[in-house]
């Protein structure tokens, strides 16, 4: 049984910051950390001192993980301002020098006799501490405060993983005993010449020790407090979930097909969006997703009799062919659209059509405005069609064999002559509208760009994300909207459509059995030999990655290939900058037949490659049975390993543990998902029961009795299971 924490937050708004500025402004962004790892970062904000974000983010959170940390940053190219924030939180001035990490093992206990009075402090060990000296490590030492007293450890040379072992002792006054003050252990960095380093402090009531006469275990390490600088306005909620063995979810995946009809009849549309991305997860983490959105397809098309109508709505079957675009094709979105959305945010140029929004106060007439906005937009979107129309090969082999199954259950049920442009406009409606379109539209919420656009680059987005509809409706509604002004762009639209048919045929023309999960140029780390300067020890290779295997050769066409079986990998994760002193650099480690661990070291070209191919590769290992709980992100060089300095190989404490941002960076897993699912069935379930808390009315079940039955079964199978296990969901009673 798994354990699964994920964390829901909204970075709203701040206010009363600093100014930073010499105009007296700021221009502030928010980053966020689990455990000092950066997890978020919001855009910037320009030129104000109370900044509106409203930025949602989903982080699935590792085992253990001990701090959530929200730090404010004022933009500048020449230096950086942190504030860290400690409904509305205040903010706290952050010492870049007095970062924090690691934990302390600590024992205390509150002695009293009729001789004396002592608080017993055993300072044991402590790990991952920050390094302070120029080698890397730090010469730690602890000592202990209450009130006036206080005594050390002895100093420990060279290490960031000190062991003292050491009992220290404080003797208090009787009237001391009712105090409520804190007990103190700090933990310092000893320098010859100089102050000392602040490593971190642990901060314990005194009262807690009359309640728990002996108080034992490992402590986090927390910064120094400090003055207040403002405040951040947040909305935090953190869910955890135990999952199950996946034996036990069988039946209710079975079922989900069956019930599909239902959950879209006792979901809101707003919560539509939700069961759609969690069903796509699901099937992908099965390898069913084809058939999955084949099934939904087909009942919407045979359900379907206006082909106007067709996939206009917020069905589920709508809802998950969007998030199943999302979950495979946003690196191939990037390829596609980044050059262009780059060249648009660089140039900020003006344009404007609409005569009522032309600026009248430039030096230029309406006419000059208008003839150079549409010489320029002709020119973005000619740039964007060519860029979509040549990519076929780049587009993610599932996403085209899901849209060649489309392709063909439309085709068979709009076969009549009049409706020949049904079949292309399903897929272009997918495709033009509710992915290319959308992410010219905002690219930040694509992460094409890292800050939303200015004023001017936002008009120019959204007339081309106009422009581009009317490519992917095949201009068969230009000159029928109120918006006349964009008359001028419509040669260009109705010329494309010749070539966006065309791509569209291509784009469907791949073979069903095709299993290459991903693939493209990374570079692999040459192990062999002497060692090479960083820059020369990763060579360009091409990658493969099928639900067998993941193998590499020279170049795309080379027939002599090396590969690692799927069934071997045992970890798939990142890498520390300092490990090679380069960016973007995963691991893969396997096992051999004779339980021989063998790591590959991998870069990618930017950190969306990296997640990209992070979540390829855990997702076809998900089910693996010799993953390992923890590995050392660094590289192992002259007898121990660059993150903890440490000659241990089994892996140490600073191991990653898939720390990523986003549903779609994150490695897919099926039984979270179904647990998911499982907790909005129950709700649905519940929301149909009568008011005295009676049986289920299945009557009122518009999916029909049959499949409310099969459910009702399932839901008490799993409930029975939860139960034994002291993990049920508990319902509300309805009054």
């Amino acid at each position: 049984m798994a354990k699964n924490t994920s964390l829901y937050f909204r970075i709203v708004e701040g206010r009363n910051l600093p100014a930073k500025d010499v105009s007296g402004t700021s221009d502030p962004y928010c980053i966020v950390k689990v455990d000092n790892e950066v997890v978020a970062r919001t855009a910037t904000v320009w030129k104000n001192l109370s900044p509106f974000w409203g930025e949602e983010y989903t982080l699935h959170l590792p085992m253990g993980f001990h701090s959530l940390s929200f730090h404010l940053y004022q933009n500048d190219s020449t230096s950086k301002h942190c504030f860290r924030p400690t409904d509305w939180l205040n903010l706290t001035r952050v010492n870049p020098d007095e970062e924090v990490q690691g934990e302390i093992h600590l024992s205390l206990e509150l002695l009293k006799d009729t001789e004396k009075i002592s608080l017993r402090c055993q300072v044991i060990e402590a790990r991952d501490l920050a390094p302070r000296d120029i080698s890397g490590t730090s010469d730690p030492f602890t000592r202990v405060i209450f009130n006036n007293h206080s005594a050390e450890t002895s100093i420990i040379k060279k290490t960031r993983f000190p062991h003292w072992g050491e009992t220290l002792e404080l003797e208090l006054d009787l009237e001391e005993l009712s105090e409520e003050g804190t007990v103190t252990v700090e933990v310092w960095d000893w320098d010859m010449v100089g102050k000392n380093d602040f490593l971190g402090k642990v901060e314990i009531p005194f009262a807690c020790l009359h309640k728990t006469p002996l108080l034992e275990g490992w402590f986090r390490l927390l910064p120094l407090g400090n003055n207040e600088l403002g405040a951040l306005r947040l909305k935090v909620c953190l869910v955890e979930d135990r999952i199950l063995p996946s034996v036990y979810y069988q039946p209710l995946i079975h079922l989900l097909v069956d019930a599909l009809t239902m959950l879209e009849e006792v979901n809101t549309v707003e919560s539509r969006q939700d069961v759609a991305m969690t069903l796509v997860k699901i099937y992908l983490g099965q390898g069913l997703v084809v058939p999955f959105l084949d099934y939904l397809n087909t009942r919407e098309v045979n359900h379907t009799t206006d082909p106007n109508t067709l996939f206009r709505s917020n069905s589920l079957s709508s809802k998950a062919m969007e998030q199943f675009m999302k979950a495979v094709g946003m690196l191939y979105l990037h390829e596609v659209l980044k050059p262009i959305i780059n060249r648009i945010f660089d140039e900020k140029k003006y344009i404007e059509l609409d005569p009522c929004k032309i600026d009248l106060n430039r030096a230029v007439s309406e006419a000059e405005v208008r003839d150079s906005s549409v010489e320029i937009l002709q020119s973005y979107l000619t740039s964007i069609i060519e860029s979509i129309v040549g990519s076929v090969d780049q587009c993610p082999p599932v996403m085209r064999v899901a849209f060649k199954q489309l392709h063909k259950r439309v085709e068979e049920q709009f076969a009549e002559p009049e409706n020949e442009d049904v079949k292309y406009l399903a897929i272009s409606g997918f495709f033009f509208l509710r992915f290319f379109a959308p992410a010219i539209l905002t690219p930040k919420l694509f992460q094409l760009r890292d800050q939303h656009a200015d004023t001017r680059t936002s008009r120019t987005l959204l007339l081309l994300a106009k422009a581009l509809q009317s490519v992917g409706n095949l201009g068969l509604q230009l000159g029928h909207g109120k918006e006349q002004w964009m008359a001028p762009l419509h040669p260009i639209i109705l010329r494309s459509v010749a070539s966006v048919k065309d791509f569209l045929d291509k784009l469907i023309d791949i073979d069903h059995d095709i299993v290459t999960v991903k693939e493209g140029y990374l570079h692999k780390h040459k192990a062999e030999g002497p060692q090479l300067l960083s820059r020369f020890a990763f060579k360009k290779r091409y990658f493969w990655l099928t639900s067998e295997t993941l193998s590499y050769a020279k170049t795309s066409d080379w027939q002599v290939r090396s590969s690692i079986p799927i069934l071997c990998v045992c970890a798939v994760e990142r890498v520390d900058e300092n490990a090679f002193q380069q960016q973007n650099v995963m691991q893969v480690i396997s096992q051999d037949n004779d339980g021989q661990l063998h790591t590959m070291y991998i870069q990618c070209k930017n950190v969306n490659e990296l997640n990209q191919w992070l979540s390829a590769i855990r997702k076809v290992s998900i089910y693996n049975e010799r993953m390992l709980p923890s590995f050392h992100p660094g590289a192992h060089r002259s007898g121990k390993w660059t993150c903890c300095l440490q000659a241990d190989l089994t892996g140490c404490s600073r191991t990653h543990s898939a720390v990523t941002l986003g549903d779609w960076s994150d490695p897919l897993d099926p039984d979270g998902e179904t647990q998911t699912i499982y907790k909005q069935l129950l709700q649905a379930l519940y929301n149909f029961c009568l008011t005295d808390g009676a049986e289920c009315n299945v009557q009122r079940m518009k999916a029909g009795q049959r499949i409310a039955a099969r459910l009702l079964v399932v839901i008490e199978d799993l409930e029975q299971t939860q139960h034994r296990l002291g993990l049920l969901i508990l319902m509300p009673v309805k009054s």
